[in-house]
């Protein structure tokens, strides 16, 4: 934003509540705050002062509390003010229209955390964390934001970046002090240091799909013939009749999709249209949307009728399940005619239970928590998480090493090879923002809300 501005905007949700706040960044904040309380003096900093809102023909509008923040020390790096009036949204609206007839402008999405970026107060990880730490609907992504939030990815990348500037530097020696008496070139050191790192990038990139899961939910399909229960286990988890229950095959046409939380984790859960012979074009194509539904699916519940034959599979749905990702569900155990169906996918594992009678929710429930943990790609002791856009840079740096790597094992000329390290640095400085890329930034900060 130019120099001059200072933008404003609403933080907090729209609508009633007990207060709201309203943020302003840019160097006109501290003559705002004196010119709105109707003061002479100035306010003391990180402090609040509680006052009259007067408007600009001097009308008062509320009472509130102000904060100042100096530059250099606020969330911006700019001076800010945060006003926090009643929060009635004509309350609300009054101030904001003053705000912008005194001078101000309205932010834009993500504009505040952007010019904290800009101005060096947090790497570009950080400021993606931000967002994420809004929209978090999980423990787990709670936690990991918040690790992102504190500088866990900066600083993985700043030891990455330190380790392959040190190899650099060994081979760069050559390069510029040829005629020194350095010891001999051991191009076998520098090349396992280049495999070391590699194979930790790639560890970094394979954390991108735990990323995904935490931000979008697990998305767990419950597949099983028709009639076996299957509506009922989704009204039963999610504790609201999603989906119709009914003692006629083939009730459930298409898929039904709800979220729960099960434990730490988000859940996407998807009721399916049951597995059989179909009776007419609809149901068949319910039935194709279930196995399509499979290729894209994280986690399975496979329902059987305990009291009835073990049931036959379609081929395209048992490749996508494993011991890792998928329980089978032996359901209406109350039923005279139950049986245990060990010997049907013998090595998986199996819980059974009576939607009926309400009884063994609770094991599905521990069993599904202990299989998504012991089945999940899950960050190291340091806990960096990487989304998308970390993991294409890393695997971009990840190729330019492969490269130098390739060239030191030829005995190419060493200038090659360091050619291709300053490409992997440079890749791996995209990753916290060393970048000058305006649309990317564009791009990224318009997925954040308004006044963050």
């Amino acid at each position: 934003m130019p120099a001059s501005d200072t933008i404003v905007a609403l933080s907090t949700p729209v609508g009633e509540s007990a207060i709201a706040v309203i943020r302003l960044s840019g160097p006109s904040c501290p003559e705002l705050a004196q010119a709105i309380m109707g003061r002479t003096n100035p306010l003391k900093v990180r402090f609040a002062h509680f006052g009259n809102y007067l408007d600009i023909s001097g009308k008062q509008i509320d009472d509130c509390v102000f904060t100042l923040f100096q530059e250099g020390k606020s969330f911006t790096g700019e001076p800010m003010l945060e006003i926090a009036p009643h929060g009635n949204p004509l309350i609300v609206q009054k101030i904001m229209e003053d705000l912008l007839a005194r001078g101000c402008r309205s932010a834009e999405a993500g504009e505040f955390t952007r010019t904290a970026f800009l101005n060096g107060k947090m790497d570009l990880s950080q400021a993606e964390a931000v967002s994420d730490l809004i929209r978090a609907r999980s423990d787990r992504s709670i936690e990991v934001a918040q690790r992102q939030l504190h500088g866990s990815v900066g600083r993985k990348m700043s030891e990455l970046t330190d380790r392959l500037l040190s190899v650099m530097a060994h081979l760069e020696a050559y390069i510029d002090f040829p005629e020194e008496d350095l010891p001999n070139e051991n191009q076998s050191g520098p090349a396992q240091d280049l495999r070391n790192l590699i194979n930790e990038m790639k560890e970094l990139i394979e954390t991108q799909h735990y990323s995904a899961l935490l931000h979008e939910g697990i998305k767990t399909l419950i597949v099983g013939e028709p009639n076996v229960g299957k509506s009922s286990l989704i009204n039963a988890l999610t504790g609201a009749e999603r989906s119709i229950v009914s003692d006629i095959p083939g009730t459930t046409r298409d898929y039904i999709s709800a979220f729960l939380m099960l434990g730490p984790w988000r859940i996407e859960i998807l009721d399916t249209a049951g597995l059989h012979e179909a009776g007419d074009a609809i149901e068949q194509l319910g039935i194709n949307h279930t196995i399509e539904q499979a290729e894209t699916a994280d986690f399975f519940l496979l329902m059987l009728d305990a009291s009835a034959q073990s049931p036959s599979l379609p081929t395209e749905l048992l490749e996508r399940m494993t011991v890792e990702n998928t329980i089978v569900i032996e359901n209406k155990t109350d039923l005279p005619g139950a049986e245990v169906h060990d010997t049907f996918l013998p090595e998986f594992k199996h819980v059974r239970l009576s939607l009926l009678d309400k009884t063994g929710l609770s094991l599905l429930r521990s069993t599904w928590i202990e299989s998504i943990e012991a089945g999940l790609k899950q960050p190291n002791a340091d806990g960096v998480v990487v989304n998308a856009r970390h993991a294409a840079s890393l695997g971009d740096a990840v190729d330019a090493l492969r490269l130098a790597l390739d060239k030191l094992a030829d005995e190419e000329l060493t200038e090659l090879v360091a050619a291709d390290l300053r490409d992997a640095v440079e890749f791996i400085g995209q990753v916290v923002g060393k970048v000058d890329n305006e649309r990317m930034l564009d791009s990224l900060f318009k997925q954040f809300c308004i006044g963050k």
